[in-house]
């Protein structure tokens, strides 16, 4: 078997897993329901991650608080709200993920603090260990009483008992990681406490150490607690995170204190360190965007796991098969984590047993369809499967009579609505008039940043090759064919264009997709027009590349237009860009382009700046001829992806899903 190591049973104190995976926990905003247990949406998620093969499942936050930092119902799972109904939830939740052969813990949050999410959580001021500015709102947070403290963390002993009665394996305590409440005692910058929660750091863990005392008061030392551990904040200062490879003073916790808390933390009686690096004024390293390379904690894991006995987990862009193994062997960590790529494939685990690993749906590193989405909506889903906590509302409905489906447009809207049909019984076939399948994955993948875009691609080619979905390149579907078909349904993908117009002297004048495709050399001197998402990360990929890359942007900031975006991922570009010299100019609007000088005009003034090429990305146009050539001939007929609205990724593939789950 070619990746053994990662199916070798461990210990989590006199607790068994089966194999060497975790589900890293991720919010399961919109998974609970208004008694603080859960919904039958987060009952069938986790449920769906236990039967991919996945050893341990990790909930995502929930609470124990009810009176110091409250929360708005329904949102996260609260274990002390109503814990009648707590246990009878969770019980049929932790019942049907042990049919499995996989364990599950419960994490439990110390609260936000600072970090508040203000769409998500609400009571205002926010507290804080001590009189500090919020990480989003202009305001000073609220200290907590030692009385308050003391409630918070004998909620925690009821919870875990809860817990343990409703089945739970274990909890996992979040946290001391990522700038949580826990984690804002723990970090001097934060805590300027004088009592005894204050000032050493033994004092400022005192939090997290009676956290582990009261749970072991209530549910005994043998019940497992694991906790979320940061080692190395990346903090600049307020509200400012640094950049990998960025020299910089670490105003949170440094190395050498990250190192020491790990000692302790072991010291106190926990069962296992779940490691990542970061905090919320630095949240790209919390949640690494496609920016981030791949295992960006393995260096921080290894140095905790050379210092601990207790295992240590680890997550980040783990999902590279060979990378997890050889962190496995060589001592980097103990327990794999998987957050975003079991959200994008809950069958990874299994695929990657019996060695099926081109079938696994690989995440790109988005995050429009998990954090922006928890952000924007407070609701946990994924852009690449649209089936991601909707299991249940999405389950393939079946074929009352086989339809013959011809499909016009390889795009991943036309991939994704082959896929389903094909899945579920129908004759999908797909033409695509150019020479390879993906559409504008193709260009939006040629950054070395985005190659898990191109893994997509390659994921749908083996579906459909793996479905026996018959596939026709190079081949434009015009209405003749359509009619002359026996098809009985039709859709319509046949994507965008890019928006052109001219400047003057256009021999020099490209778009994005020329130049991302290496279809046009821009030379050494590039000015990007538009700083939307594709134009800002087309300048990253140029300047990372050595060219002098200015962007002139219309509106008053760049990526103004595009969301839902992460704030992890749009926070870490808008930071990326400056850092490898790229020089922003917005409420620039351009004029023109002559003698290698591009004209623009910003603040009622004329401007020039010499370049060697002008690259256009101000946006797409709908390529939806065919649709209207067809619209009253044609009575099963859809238009899907960019064909019918310029959007993302995620809306194409949704889209597909949702029509292709109903012919």
């Amino acid at each position: 078997m070619k990746y053994q190591t990662l199916f070798t049973p461990i210990q989590i104190g006199k607790l068994t897993l089966k194999n060497r995976f975790a589900m890293a926990p991720m919010g399961p905003l919109g998974l609970g329901d208004s008694e603080g247990g859960w919904n039958q949406r987060g009952i069938d998620y986790y449920t769906r991650r236990a039967q991919g093969g996945t050893g341990l499942i990790i909930t995502g936050v929930t609470f124990s608080d009810c009176e110091v930092e409250t929360q708005s119902m329904p949102n996260c799972p609260n274990s002390t709200y109503n814990p009648v109904h707590f246990v009878r939830t969770s019980r049929e939740m932790t019942e049907r993920v042990h049919a499995y052969g996989a364990k599950i813990f419960l994490q439990m949050s110390g609260g936000f603090g600072r970090v508040t999410i203000p769409t998500n959580l609400g009571e205002f001021p926010p507290v804080a260990p001590s009189p500090i500015p919020h990480r989003w709102l202009d305001k000073t947070c609220r200290e907590l009483t030692r009385d308050e403290i003391h409630k918070i963390i004998e909620s925690f002993g009821k919870g875990a008992f809860n817990a343990k009665r409703a089945g739970f394996d274990g909890v996992e305590i979040h946290a001391v990681h990522e700038g949580y409440l826990i984690d804002q005692f723990a970090i001097a910058f934060f805590n300027h406490r004088t009592d005894e929660y204050g000032g050493s750091l033994e004092n400022r863990l005192r939090f997290a150490k009676e956290i582990r005392e009261e749970i072991a008061k209530t549910c005994g030392w043998d019940f497992p607690v694991a906790v979320r551990f940061s080692p190395k904040s990346m903090l600049k200062d307020w509200r400012k995170g640094a950049l990998p490879n960025e020299e910089f003073e670490e105003k949170g916790r440094d190395l050498e204190e990250g190192l020491q808390t790990a000692k302790l933390l072991e010291a106190y009686g926990y069962d296992a360190l779940d490691v990542d690096v970061g905090c919320y004024d630095a949240w790209w390293w919390n949640h690494p965007p496609m920016y981030m390379e791949k295992g960006p904690y393995r260096k921080y894991a290894k140095l905790v796991k050379e210092i601990v006995k207790v295992p240590v987990f680890m997550a980040g862009r783990m999902d590279t098969p060979e990378m997890a193994e050889s962190c496995v062997k060589d001592g980097t960590c103990d327990v794999i984590s998987l957050g975003r790529p079991l959200l994008a494939d809950p069958d990874y685990v299994k695929k990657l047993r019996t060695n099926h690993v081109c079938e696994i749906r690989p995440c790109i590193s988005c995050q429009e369809g998990c954090m922006g989405r928890i952000q924007t909506y407070s609701m946990i889903n994924c852009a690449v499967n649209p089936q991601a906590a909707r299991e249940r509302v999405t389950a393939y409905e079946p074929v009352a009579r086989k339809k013959r489906v011809l499909i016009a447009g390889g795009g991943v809207a036309g991939c994704e609505a082959a896929r389903v049909l094909a899945e579920r019984g129908h004759e999908p076939v797909l033409y695509e008039a150019s020479e390879r399948l993906g559409g504008n994955l193709l260009p939006g993948g040629a950054p070395a940043f985005k190659e898990d875009d191109l893994q997509l691609v390659k994921w749908y080619e083996n579906e459909l090759e793996r479905l026996r979905v018959p596939v026709y390149l190079n081949t434009r579907v015009t209405k003749e064919m359509v009619l002359e078909s026996d098809c009985d349904a039709v859709i319509v993908a046949t994507g965008s264009r890019p928006k052109m117009f001219s400047l003057g002297d256009d021999e020099k004048v490209y778009c994005a997709e020329q130049v991302l495709m290496n279809q046009k050399d821009p030379g050494d001197r590039v000015v990007v027009v538009g700083g939307g998402l594709v134009g800002c990360e087309m300048a990253l990929d140029l300047a990372q590349k050595g060219k002098k890359v200015t962007i002139l942007e219309a509106l008053p900031k760049i990526m103004a237009v595009n969301g839902p975006i992460c704030s992890a991922n749009k926070e870490m570009l808008e930071e990326l860009l400056p850092f490898h010299g790229v020089n922003i100019i917005c409420n620039a609007k351009v004029t023109g382009f002559k003698d290698g000088a591009v004209s623009y005009e910003t603040a009622g003034k004329a401007e020039k700046l010499d370049t060697d090429s002008v690259i256009l990305s101000v946006g797409y146009r709908s390529a939806d001829e065919l649709y209207h050539e067809l619209e009253f001939d044609v009575a099963d007929l859809y238009l899907l992806g960019d064909a019918g609205k310029v959007s993302n990724i995620m809306y194409a593939i949704w889209d597909a899903f949702e029509v292709a789950n109903h012919i």
